[in-house]
């Protein structure tokens, strides 16, 4: 394998940075950027002048041979003659079924190529299935469209080879890459908006910035036309991809060009076909880890895990099961290499629980050198009397507790009865050495703090809490076995000021304290205020029933926020233990106070330098607070009920630096909002979670772990601090090379986890995982998860708009993309023609959700989106796991009126896209978060009557929030599916019913992520054309 990077171009042999790029990642980018690195002013692109291009190295038999010259003429003539720039100038490539917005407002001030210029550009781009091409179109035709006649996607193993030149170096182990070819119609029509030089084509539209439909009119009537693609409005009409869902309206036929066939969505890559692929393939089937660096099935597939010796894919998820030998592999390559660890993970009822391994008074066995536990990679010498580590080779004496001897093939013979030998993931009981102040720790306590002021009185949200903790109360997680719950139970009001209640048993009525002192917070009394439900249950019922009647005429509106996080914390200093605070609040916090925060919502800072201020939390106060919460155990959730800005920005930093959640419920309606919020509070509250964690990670020799994201805080470089962490917290962890690793060791991973139990006593779970070391790209690539590709990809933009403008995190993010893919195809691709995007079979949907995560409300920057939504996804995304990131990026779209009554399957998913809805359909679409119950127009009668029990679509109220329960078959299986959705995810999704033209439906809409965004953002198609630009500019 040749290691230098893109032919010709020197610039390209160096490591771009960026996300998971190596140069420091988003920290400073490197000396000379060449990307412009994060934080730093757009650089130019270095083009190499006209005239001093290399000669095309020649590559080695494996390698595509690089385009000669003559086949894309006009792009190098244009790279060569234009001033060097960022993004070059759009270079018409067909590809692009419009001239690109001002995408990134870069190519503004480029210079358009003349307009001869451009038609001579456009080279066809051919859009075949997958494996590798036919002949490319010939370029002089005036359309250049391949007749799809490809066979259809290779089954997994040998790749069917089309008809057409067999590529002679594709050996069959290398998976087949998908590759695509595109025609675009011709461009000669508008320029994007901000260009300065004249051009043909009609005027811009008038001051809204939309565009008025024209023939073959896009969006249904009435509705704005969606703006351009990245955020800029558009132009004006352009000659868009004819027919496109969601696409522009054609331009006047003058401008259009030769008529052009409809590209077939069909014939690009589908998730919904990969997805059901792999279940197809490996649904229903055990996975057992005892393979190194295996791929597990995707996070979709129903499988069950077999531990064998590593990690369950519940608890470890990697971007790759191949790690690049070589820190220059990895440069080369940009492929981010993470793990995302989800060290609870529920398991499903047929897999083994954990088991826990007891060593007695001397503790879980340890290399004396890196401190790594005992695990299946450790390997015993010297008839068993001593042990080689697997991380850092340190040779150990065995302690004489632990002495076994070895069979013939040198393991020990107890190996299947130890956990800590055979298994991938285990616990170890911790001993005083591991607890704080070397005493044993207290079990954990609970406390419900009431926000009583004006608003969540008068909505009936105080009186709403209040009666479900009675029944939620004997609810509360318990060890395995356990007859109650041993976690005790506080409760607090507030407003502007703060009450406590004594609830001890021994009292009739509980018993109020006030300290309105909020600027010196202290707990006024310790025995009675955190107390045992069921010793108490009787003074806490009584307290809950008095609590609405207390504050029933409050007028107070007026709240503080720190000073309640604080009596938390005190609290649970007095009692010495650790816990979680469940805070109902409503509004921003403006009393005087600590903590006292005021409105700094600002829209015109949206596409500016300043964006970023928007996304940070105010400083302070909180980061004072979260530090203390992390060194008591102190996880704070918040219930947010607000009716205008809050400030969420702010409010969310404690709960998400301790392992907290942030839910967060609108303009609040008991009716309508009530059931959805206690669905949440209920989940919340009987999560199985552990306390006062500490986790590290270890590696073997020759990389490292760098770089954390999730819900957690961190005092130094590798030690992640958690008040708590429950079963839907995941940590993602970016690694990267110190020096070269083998092949035949491979690369170990062991994440180890210090926590208290609910029940009060200290463990450490050990996850372990061995990935494979290869010299060739070819296998990493094979052996990429898309999925955990886009959650780290999703973590580190979000972690990145904080200390810069969105517009250059989203120009990372397609710039990654085009590298990732312009690297395979240098590398690993068979021989095609230029006008082909090759993906790797793996990597085929990467582009589908990274243009989803690019249309985020984080990273999409429209004024129109509210600030608190927009950091409210942003802190939700840095805690989630592999499946809730792929949910959330791609909604499942289920077609309910093909479902069939008496079987127990659900209808097949189908793509998210306009497209695919049918007017006499019902649609149900949820992403983890949302939900909607879309309803065509022409929805048969006796679907609405059955669902419904209304005779006809008109008779729908607007506000429905939920199905009626009726007694037909079609009712009971629909309700059935919504609440087994709602069952199944993380968090409760509110019901949402909207009828096809109905005005909500534009809020369903955002959620068709392969159409144009609402807010701003290209259709799947037109992103992949784009991509395919990126990567040929990069390859030329």
């Amino acid at each position: 394998m040749s290691q230098q990077g893109y032919v010709a171009a020197p610039p390209y042999s160096q490591a771009q940075p960026g996300m998971g790029g190596y140069q420091g990642g988003f920290g400073p980018g490197p000396t000379q950027p060449l990307y412009g690195h994060y934080g730093g002013p757009p650089q130019a692109f270095n083009a190499p002048p006209t005239g001093t291009m290399k000669s095309p190295v020649s590559s080695p038999a494996s390698m595509p041979p690089p385009p000669g010259p003559s086949q894309y003429n006009p792009n190098i003539q244009q790279n060569g003659a234009q001033p060097p720039q960022r993004y070059p100038p759009p270079a018409a490539s067909s590809a692009y079924g419009q001239p690109p917005q001002s995408l990134y407002n870069s190519m503004a001030s480029s210079a358009l190529p003349p307009g001869q210029q451009l038609t001579n550009q456009m080279s066809a781009m051919n859009l075949g299935n997958y494996g590798p091409m036919q002949s490319p179109p010939s370029a002089t035709s005036p359309v250049a469209q391949q007749p799809f006649q490809t066979p259809p996607p290779p089954v997994m193993g040998q790749p069917q080879m089309p008809p057409g030149p067999q590529s002679p170096h594709m050996s069959p182990p290398q998976s087949p890459p998908s590759s695509m070819s595109m025609a675009g119609p011709q461009m000669g029509g508008p320029p994007m908006a901000g260009m300065g030089r004249p051009f043909p084509g009609p005027p811009p539209p008038g001051a809204g910035g939309f565009q008025q439909p024209g023939p073959g009119a896009a969006g249904p009537p009435g509705y704005p036309q969606p703006p351009g693609q990245f955020g800029g409005h558009m132009a004006g009409p352009q000659p868009g991809m004819p027919g496109m869902p969601g696409g522009f309206p054609g331009a006047p036929d003058s401008l259009s060009g030769p008529p052009q066939k409809k590209l077939d969505p069909d014939s690009i890559p589908s998730i919904i076909a990969v997805i059901d692929n792999d279940q197809e393939k490996r649904g229903g089937q055990v996975f057992s880890t005892n393979i190194r660096g295996q791929v597990p099935p995707l996070v979709t597939t129903d499988f069950t895990a077999q531990d064998q010796g590593n990690a369950s894919p519940r608890f470890i998820r990697c971007t790759t099961y191949t790690l690049p030998c070589t820190i220059d592999l990895a440069k080369q390559c940009q492929v981010p290499l993470a793990a995302i660890i989800k060290p609870f993970a529920t398991l499903p009822k047929n897999e083994t629980p954990l088991y826990v391994v007891n060593h007695g008074e001397t503790g879980p066995i340890r290399c004396n050198r890196c401190k790594a536990y005992m695990c299946p990679y450790m390997q015993f010498i010297d008839g068993g009397r001593r042990f080689q580590c697997g991380f850092c080779n340190c040779v150990n004496e065995v302690p004489v507790f632990y002495f076994q001897h070895l069979d013939h093939m040198g393991r020990r013979v107890d190996f299947y009865e130890r956990p800590e030998l055979s298994l991938g993931s285990f616990e170890f009981a911790a001993t005083l050495d591991y607890c704080k102040n070397n005493k044993p720790p207290n079990p954990p306590a609970y406390i419900f703090m009431i926000d009583v002021s004006y608003s969540n009185i008068k909505s009936g949200l105080v009186k709403l809490i209040c009666d479900e903790l009675k029944t939620l109360l004997d609810k509360l997680p318990r060890e395995e076995g356990a007859e109650s719950s041993v976690i005790k139970v506080g409760f607090v009001t507030y407003n502007k000021v703060l009450h406590f209640y004594n609830v001890k048993s021994a009292l009739a009525q509980p018993q109020m304290l006030v300290v309105s002192d909020t600027a010196e917070m202290f707990v006024p009394l310790l025995d009675g205020f955190l107390v045992n439900y069921q010793d108490s249950r009787a003074v806490i019922y009584n307290l809950l029933d008095q609590i609405p009647d207390l504050f029933a005429d409050t007028n107070e509106s007026e709240t503080v926020f720190a000073p309640v996080i604080q009596a938390g914390v005190e609290a649970f200093k007095a009692a010495e233990c650790s816990g979680k605070l469940f805070i109902f609040h409503s509004s921003m916090p403006t009393a005087e106070a600590p903590g006292k925060l005021k409105n700094r919502d600002d829209k015109k800072l949206v596409n500016t330098e300043k964006e970023k201020t928007l996304f940070q939390p105010q400083k302070g106060v909180y980061e004072q607070l979260s530090k203390e919460c992390v060194a008591q155990g102190c996880c704070v959730d918040l219930f947010l009920f607000p009716s205008q800005y809050a400030d969420l920005a702010t409010m969310a930093d404690v709960p998400s630096h301790t392992g907290g959640s942030v839910y967060k419920y609108n303009n609040f309606q008991m009716e309508t909002d009530g059931e959805h919020f206690l669905r949440d509070l209920r989940k919340d509250v009987q999560k199985s979670l552990g306390f006062d964690a500490i986790m590290r990670v270890r590696t073997s020799t020759g990389f490292r772990a760098t770089d954390f994201f999730g819900a957690v805080h961190m005092n130094n470089t590798t030690d992640v601090e958690m008040a708590a962490v429950d079963c839907d917290k995941a940590l993602t962890v970016e690694f990267k090379h110190d020096d070269t690793l083998s092949e035949e060791a491979g690369a170990l991973i062991q994440c180890a986890l210090l926590y208290t139990t609910i029940n009060g006593q200290r463990r450490l779970r050990v996850h372990n995982l061995s990935l494979n070391c290869s010299s060739h790209l070819s296998e990493l690539y094979k052996n990429v998860e898309t999925d955990s590709l886009i959650n780290f990809f999703a973590k580190s933009a979000y972690r990145a708009i904080l200390n810069q403008p969105v517009k250059n995190v989203r120009e990372i993010l397609v710039n990654q993309t085009a590298h990732m893919l312009a690297c395979y195809r240098k590398n690993c691709g068979s021989p095609s023609a230029a006008s082909q995007l090759l993906l790797p079979e793996a990597m085929k949907v990467f582009p589908v959700y990274m243009n989803s995560l690019m249309k985020t409300a984080p990273l999409i920057g429209s004024s129109e989106l509210s600030t608190d939504d927009r950091a409210h996804q942003r802190l939700s995304v840095m805690a989630m796991g592999v499946e809730d990131t792929q949910l959330l990026f791609y909604p499942r779209l289920i077609p309910l009126h093909k479902v069939e009554v008496n079987s127990e399957a659900l209808p097949g998913s189908v793509r998210c896209s306009e497209e695919r809805l049918a007017d006499s359909g019902v649609f149900l679409l949820e992403n983890g978060h949302s939900m909607f119950l879309w309803l065509g127009q022409a929805c048969p009668p006796d679907l609405i009557q059955n669902i419904f029990n209304l005779p006809s679509l008109a008779h729908l109220q607007g506000h429905m929030c939920a199905l009626p329960e009726l007694d037909n078959p079609l009712s009971n299986k629909v309700r059935s599916i919504i609440s087994e959705l709602l069952e199944k995810r993380t968090n409760s999704m509110k019901l949402q019913i909207v009828r096809q033209k109905d005005k909500p439906e534009i809020l369903f809409r955002q959620f068709l992520v392969e159409d144009k965004g609402l807010h701003g953002g290209a259709s799947y198609l037109d992103f992949l054309c784009y991509v395919h630009r990126e990567v040929r500019q990069l390859l030329t």
